[in-house]
């Protein structure tokens, strides 16, 4: 196999390749590397390479494969981190102007350390906005990142650069964080898989100041992957107190469950999400297809109003809380949209969080009460296709804030449950539409394997974008 084509691989097969001798984690690192050169000055997914460390991370893994002791199940996958987890060695700056990066950086994330000793290839780190506080993903710091189907589009955000990078064949694997749909909004943007795991399963250290809002989350181009990426992630980190003990399954063996019979439900517009008519198409094409293939598809909605002002309210005061702690003079360097971010966080009182959070923990029992009549329910994952990179909302749309257009995500991350995008298809202009896969808590095996039947009856591309046709 030519080295050039592992671009075209997921990650499981690329380890199989491995297996076989037919490529090597060295060359399928090379290739990763030169993608990067040739991509990323345009695409800006990374904001940090190290093809130094990369390729000596390369070379251990070609000698464990040569003596048949591999670490892991993906033990010299090309992989990037995005740059809101520790990573021992490189700084970690968070797309920020505000953290110093000449100090010690001499400490792992669970993420991170967990990717280490499973013998994952570490290419670099990729970008975010500003402490991921929005949607799309731009920085002070970097500049603009890019959709690789359309570099005028955004990828979407925070968690652009890893879904950018997996998108364009720059590593296999990319771990993002998710507190309002980072992980699965530029899935769907991007076209390919993202999984927010139930809140805990993936321990996180330091605590996000956005609480039980934020997420950790896998990113590959096939759902497969994304199982093997979560069994090395769902290890527990004696660091995080609100972490799950070990799964009671393997979540490699468990995307193969057989999912036909379940009751689903499918909800186009979570009954106050206004869709893009080519996204509700495409979406409802999927659903048709998934019940001819044997789910029992009932169309209904779970019965919340919008959840933005509880959200709002928790999202706001922890990026409050977080940008208190940078040195005097920031307000002058910070994203000016975060800026406003952080004054609005101010002007909640303690007697509002508490409400909100409170609001948070009834939705969490309604979606509880709703999943004892429904296995999963089904959604678009984002009710637009990508649009104009460089800016926060559609311009044009009349909309003022990222949460106005993303309102089929972040109720899921108020709720803690799990929940997975999967590309559904193409628009008629070539760009990806995504369809998002809801479980009550702890379902992340169920989850998975109704995502892995829509990859087996609705197959998609599981190259990038420059080397397909759709």
């Amino acid at each position: 196999m030519p080295a050039n084509t592992t671009t075209l691989l997921t990650a499981s097969e690329l380890v199989a390749a491995y297996s076989s001798g037919e490529v090597s984690p060295v060359e399928a690192t090379q290739v990763a590397l030169d993608t990067i050169a040739e991509r990323d000055a345009e695409l800006k997914s990374y904001s940090l390479v190290d093809p130094e460390v990369a390729l000596d991370q390369a070379k251990g893994s070609e000698e464990r494969w040569r003596e048949g002791n591999p670490i892991g199940w993906l033990d010299g996958v090309p992989s990037s981190i995005k740059d809101m987890f520790l990573t021992q060695g490189w700084p970690t700056l968070r797309g920020s102007r505000c953290i110093d990066p000449d100090q010690p950086w001499d400490v792992d994330s669970p993420v991170t350390a967990r990717m280490r000793e499973n013998g994952l290839v570490l290419l670099g780190k990729t970008t975010t906005p500003e402490l991921g506080w929005k949607a799309v993903t731009d920085s002070p710091l970097v500049g603009v990142t890019r959709n690789p189907w359309d570099p005028s589009r955004t990828p979407g955000g925070s968690s652009g650069g890893s879904a950018a990078a997996v998108a364009a064949g720059m590593g296999e694997l990319s771990v993002g964080t998710d507190g309002g749909g980072s992980v699965r909004i530029p899935a769907s943007f991007c076209g390919i898989v993202g999984f927010k795991p139930t809140g805990g399963r993936i321990p996180l250290f330091p605590a996000s100041p956005f609480g039980a809002l934020a997420h950790a989350g896998p990113m590959a181009r096939s759902v497969d992957d994304v199982a093997l990426m979560l069994d090395v992630l769902a290890a527990p980190d004696h660091r995080d107190p609100n972490a799950l003990p070990p799964p009671l399954s393997v979540y490699r063996e468990a995307v193969r469950r057989d999912a036909r019979g379940l009751n689903v439900a499918y909800s186009g517009t979570l009954g106050y999400v206004d869709v893009d008519p080519e996204v509700a198409r495409i979406v409802l094409s999927v659903v048709a297809a998934l019940s001819e293939a044997g789910l029992q598809i009932e169309e209904t909605d779970p019965g919340f109003s919008d959840p933005l002002d509880a959200f709002d309210v928790l999202w706001s005061t922890g990026a409050a809380k977080w940008l208190n702690t940078f040195p005097e003079g920031s307000d002058e360097l910070v994203d000016p949209g975060l800026r406003k971010v952080w004054d609005k966080g101010m002007t909640y009182s303690a007697a509002d969080y508490l409400e909100a959070n409170a609001q948070r923990a009834a939705l969490g029992i309604h979606m509880g009460e709703f999943h004892t009549r429904y296995d999963v329910l089904i959604t678009p994952t984002v009710p637009i296709p990508p649009f104009e990179a460089g800016h926060d909302v559609p311009p044009g749309s009349g909309v003022e804030s990222w949460p106005q257009w993303a309102r089929f995500s972040y109720p899921f991350n108020l709720t803690m449950q799990p929940a997975i995008s999967v590309p559904a298809g193409f628009t008629a202009s070539g760009l990806p539409v995504g369809l998002q896969i809801v479980g009550p808590r702890h379902s992340d095996d169920l989850v998975l394997a109704v995502a892995k039947l829509v990859e087996e009856i609705r197959p998609w591309p599981t190259s990038h974008p420059a080397g397909i046709k759709h």
